[in-house]
């Protein structure tokens, strides 16, 4: 059971039917940092973590902002010098979207890694 890939087709199906909050269950460390980075890009708003004594889940208001999300399996190595090659593959277009990267600074997007120089794996992408 993959949490993050479960998330991130909650949101994109609660988008898609216009609707303004969503409840993705269970919740993972990973899933919040990927939420932490679509809302420091501006496409989704508040989130919050609810403790139902399981796994917990996440309230997530959407601003109806996504046309597509979805995850990189398997997820990719990429070098930091290799970025562009791969926002070819998953984004639509240059400058449009972000790429969510793992790397040994955390958990960030691919424009910030890129301007670091460090390379990671892709977990998920999103425009």
């Amino acid at each position: 059971m993959d949490t993050l890939t479960n998330g991130l087709v909650t949101i994109i199906n609660n988008e898609t039917r216009n609707k303004r909050e969503c409840i993705i269950s269970p919740a993972s460390k990973l899933l919040g940092r990927v939420l932490r980075i679509m809302q420091l890009n501006g496409y989704i708003g508040e989130f919050e973590f609810i403790d139902d004594g399981r796994q917990g889940k996440f309230k997530v208001q959407l601003l109806g902002r996504i046309n597509k999300c979805g995850p990189v399996k398997p997820r990719f190595a990429v070098k930091a010098t290799e970025y562009e090659d791969w926002e070819k593959r998953f984004l639509p277009s240059r400058d449009v979207g972000i790429m969510v990267v793992s790397t040994s600074q955390g958990v960030i997007a691919h424009k910030d890694a890129e301007q670091k120089s460090i390379g990671g794996r892709l977990l998920a992408f999103v425009y």
